[in-house]
Formats: C-alpha cells, sequence, structure tokens
C-alpha cells in the first residue's frame, strides 16, 4: 500500500474532543474529505475495546485504501491487522516492533530533536512525528514545544543523512496555521511529507469539510508567500537604490493603510509620520477591527511597547487576519529581553502567526532568535556584544529561520532576507534622542511593504533609507538646535522627499550608505 502522509489524522476519544459521537463515523468522513493516513489513538478504553473499535475503523480505512497505525500498542496493531503502529520515546523500540509487525509494517516514531531523530532513522523509523510544533491539550506531558523553527532544523539534519525518511509535524495544527507551519519548516533540502491533525478534524462540526479544507489549504501557498515567492530579486547595491525612488512614489499614489497597535507614547508620532510619508494611519489596538482593516490592502504594525493579556489576544488575533488575507505584518519587539513576561509574549507571538518583517535593536533581535543570556534594560539595547559581522550573520540566520526579512537597527543598521544582506549607515544621532524614533521606523517601514510585496527587503530599505536620509537632512538645518527642533524639522523633510519623489526628483537618494555584506 502506498503511502501518502499529506494529510494524517491522529484520533482522539475523550469527551471534550469527541464527545458523545460514532469516531469511526468520523474517520469515515474525514477520509471521504481527504484525510491520506489515519492514527488510532486512545490511551484509556480496555483491550478488547481497543481492538474491537480498531477492525472497525480498519474496514473504513482499507476500504479507501488508506493506511492504519496504531499508537503505542504493537498487540492491538497485530489483531487488528493495521498496516503499522506509531511509537513514543518511551514506548517498545523500533528493532522489537519490527521483529513482531514484519518488514512490511509501516512504523513511525514521536522525535523533539535532532539527535532522536538520527536516532529513529538508523533504526528504521518509515517516518518520523516531528514536535511538538505548538501547545495543545490533546497531549500531557509534553516534552518539547520546538515550532516551527525546531522542526526545520530537525529537516536540515535529515537533509544530511544518506538514510530517507517521511516526516510530519503534529502539535496543535489546524486551518489557521498549516499553511505557516509547512512555509516556515521547510528546509533548504528537505520539506514536510505531511502535517498531523486531530481536534482540528475530530472536534470539527463536519469532519468531512474540516478534511477538505485541511486539503486545500497544504495545496495552496499561503497569501503571505504568494508574491514575494515568484518575484525575481535584485542583489546589486546600484540597483536596489535605483528602485527606491520609484517605491517611494508609489507609496504616495497609493497611500496604503497603515494599521498601527501601538503603545500611547508614539501614536501621535506614527500618525504624522506616517501621514508625512504618504501613507493613511490608524491606531487602532482592537484585535476585532483587524478583519475589516485586513482588507483594505494596507499593512499592519505590532508594537509591544506596552504587554498586556488583553493587549497580547488582541495582537494574535489581527495577526491571524492579516495572514489569512496576505496583508504584510511587521513585528516590533520592543524591550523584548527586558523581563520573562516580554520573552514569553515574544514567543506568544512568533507562535500565533507570519511575519513579514521583524525589526528590533540587537538586544531584541537576540531575544526573537532564542540567544541566551540577552537582558535588556528597559527598551535600550544595553551594551553591545557583537561586532558589526556579527550582527549580520544573526540577521540572516534568523531571516533564514523564519523565511522573512529581519532588521537589527542601531547606528548601522543591518536588513536581511536570508538571502541578502546588507548594512545601512545613515541616520543621525538625533534619532536616539527623541522618543518613539524606532516604532516610526517601523511604521515607515510597513507602509512601504505594503505597496511593493513582491520583494519586502527592497521594500523595507526603501523605507529606511527615505526615514534615514530624512533625518540627515533635517539635522543639518539651521533652525535644528538640539533633539527638540529636530522632531518638526523631521517630519518637514519626510514630507519633503515624498513630495520630491512625486515630481521625479531623486537627487536625495545619492545620500544612501549601504554595503551588501559578503557574510
Amino acid at each position: 500500500m502506498a503511502v501518502d502522509y499529506a494529510l494524517y489524522l491522529v484520533t482522539d476519544s475523550t469527551k471534550p474532543i469527541l464527545g458523545g459521537r460514532d469516531l469511526v463515523e468520523i474517520v469515515r468522513a474525514a477520509i471521504e474529505g481527504g484525510v491520506t493516513i489515519v492514527q488510532y489513538r486512545d490511551k484509556t478504553s480496555e483491550t478488547a475495546d481497543l481492538i474491537r473499535t480498531g477492525k472497525a475503523l480498519h474496514e473504513v480505512t482499507i476500504k479507501h485504501n488508506v493506511p492504519l497505525l496504531i499508537n503505542d500498542r504493537v498487540d492491538i496493531a497485530l489483531a487488528v491487522g493495521a498496516e503499522g503502529v506509531h511509537i513514543g520515546q518511551d514506548d517498545m523500540d523500533i528493532a522489537t516492533a519490527r521483529k513482531l509487525l514484519g518488514v512490511n509494517a509501516i512504523i513511525g516514531v514521536t522525535v523533539s530533536s535532532i539527535q532522536e531523530a538520527r536516532t529513529a532513522v538508523k533504526g528504521g523509523a518509515n517516518y518520523l512525528g516531528i514536535g511538538t510544533m505548538f501547545a495543545t491539550p490533546t497531549k500531557e506531558n509534553t516534552k518539547s514545544i520546538i515550532g516551527t523553527a525546531g522542526t526545520k532544523e530537525i529537516l536540515n539534519a535529515l537533509s544530511a543523512m544518506d538514510e530517507k525518511v517521511a516526516t510530519v509535524a503534529i502539535g496543535g495544527i489546524n486551518a489557521a496555521n498549516i499553511q505557516r507551519v509547512l512555509y516556515q519548516s521547510k528546509a533548504t533540502f528537505k520539506a514536510l511529507d505531511g502535517v498531523a491533525v486531530v481536534s482540528a478534524v475530530v472536534g470539527a462540526e463536519d469532519p468531512k469539510k474540516a478534511a477538505s479544507e485541511l486539503q486545500r489549504l497544504i495545496r495552496t501557498p499561503p497569501a503571505f508567500a504568494t508574491l514575494s515567492g515568484t518575484a525575481k530579486k535584485c542583489r546589486d547595491v546600484k540597483g536596489l537604490l535605483d528602485a527606491v525612488p520609484a517605491i517611494v512614489k508609489k507609496l504616495g499614489q497609493v497611500t496604503p493603510l497603515c494599521h498601527n497597535m501601538t503603545n500611547l507614547v508614539v501614536q501621535n508620532f506614527a500618525a504624522n509620520v506616517a501621514l508625512c510619508i504618504g501613507a493613511s494611519p490608524i491606531m487602532a489596538n482592537y484585535g476585532a477591527e483587524a478583519t475589516d482593516l485586513s482588507a483594505l490592502d494596507g499593512a499592519l504594525v505590532i508594537n509591544m511597547g506596552s504587554v498586556t493579556p488583553d493587549g497580547l489576544s488582541n495582537y494574535l488575533f489581527a495577526l491571524r487576519a492579516y495572514n489569512a488575507c496576505g496583508g504584510p505584518v511587521l513585528l516590533d519587539p520592543v524591550g523584548a529581553g527586558a523581563t520573562q513576561l516580554r520573552r514569553d509574549a515574544v514567543k506568544t507571538l512568533m507562535a500565533g502567526g507570519y511575519f513579514d518583517l521583524i525589526k528590533g535593536n540587537e538586544g531584541e533581535i537576540n531575544t526573537v532568535a532564542g540567544e541566551s543570556g540577552v537582558q535588556q534594560r528597559g527598551v535600550d539595547s544595553g551594551s553591545s556584544t557583537l561586532t558589526g559581522t556579527d550582527k549580520a550573520r544573526l540577521a540572516k540566520r534568523l531571516a533564514a529561520r523564519e523565511r522573512n526579512v529581519v532588521l537589527m537597527s542601531g547606528v548601522t543598521d543591518y536588513l536581511s532576507d536570508g538571502e541578502r544582506t546588507y548594512a545601512v549607515s545613515n541616520g543621525h544621532e538625533y534619532l536616539g534622542k527623541i522618543t518613539g524614533s524606532g516604532c516610526t521606523l517601523g511604521t515607515t517601514i510597513a507602509a512601504f511593504l505594503a505597496v511593493h510585496r513582491e520583494d519586502k527587503l527592497l521594500a523595507a530599505l526603501a523605507g529606511i533609507l527615505m526615514y534615514e536620509i530624512a533625518a540627515q537632512h533635517a539635522a543639518l538645518r539651521d533652525d535644528v538646535k538640539g533633539p527638540g527642533t529636530f522632531v518638526p524639522a523631521f517630519l518637514d523633510e519626510l514630507y519633503s522627499i515624498s513630495q520630491q519623489a512625486a515630481i521625479g526628483k531623486n537627487g536625495w537618494i545619492s545620500a544612501a550608505k549601504v554595503e551588501e555584506m559578503d557574510i
């Protein structure tokens, strides 16, 4: 029997998920909807009941040429005549299971680390269940939540092995995140062969419809990757800089919506910056509004300046709304490494959706990347511990892991999409002397992401250069005596560049200081 792991159903017989419904009929409907392989998982029923249900399930699966596996229990698999088993790290070893079940049996193993994956492959596993992807109530004693980043590391390691093995991700996967799981977990030379779902089908009101929708999502690229994944990307610095003025002009023509979920301290400044560059700002921190706002072809900024439980819930709601329609989302993890609460908030947000761009200072990017020992002093980055090359490598590594764009801001900014990495040395020290300059840079970049989605790195570069060259122009004005007089002059210069771009006067771009990093 050929094995298709694309949509792997793990059953759940517990009352909160199954209720009083018939598991066999649910599995029948799910297979008709597109489930390609089934694992019967029941940790509480007596052996006789397991065999009875297992045989009934097998009658359904064999009719549709879909393999049936039994969770943990090799004896039940033998009694039922199932095609194989799935075993955990604390269950029967692969060699014994293989001896009992035979060479043709499908044997899968749960793994959550590179070492466990290598051991299982060497032991002869047919496939690996990689996880746990996200926190889930369906599995007790979860050893490790590894997310898409951990899954990608395992896939990278597997691609270097001589032995070939199929892989599925499991844990908290549903219609809201299945496309992102497949997209962000993909390693350079190996992608997931499938995804395992539990409550997304078993707990659905209409299991057939739920399975059909999951199959559709599996076959369709996520909306946020559709444009950027197909466009040819320029690498040459001159080519990038030549393209910037046209993008600035386009922003003024389109006037994209820039939806800011940001702290109260900078809302006024962010709105003024957005207006001056030609965007249309809205300050809306209530997540439910994002359903309507995300349909307006704009972009979303999630700024972690003020972290509260309600705020976090609103961020997640808005993030999912924009992800669903492909609207760009920028994360500004303000003070991410300052407290444990903020570190936990970053993990929650990163697990909750896809960010097209992550912008932060050295300390914040370190925290998002999961570097240990990072402690920020408030929202400041703190003393740098990295060289310029190290910063560029960190930005590139994080961008490659997340399959997005990363900007590490500072005296020199480092911008990367995981393949191309650049150092930008524009700006002025006054930006560091006023409240909200980093936050409003995020607002600026988000507006550019909205109008140039085909190359998000180039869009970000355009925003950075417009913002930082305007700061340089403002600081040189005779009427600017310090940070207090700098702010209105800065807004004027942003507006001036916007107006110059509108009529094709592009001399301002000659001040750009951009260098490609060979790393």
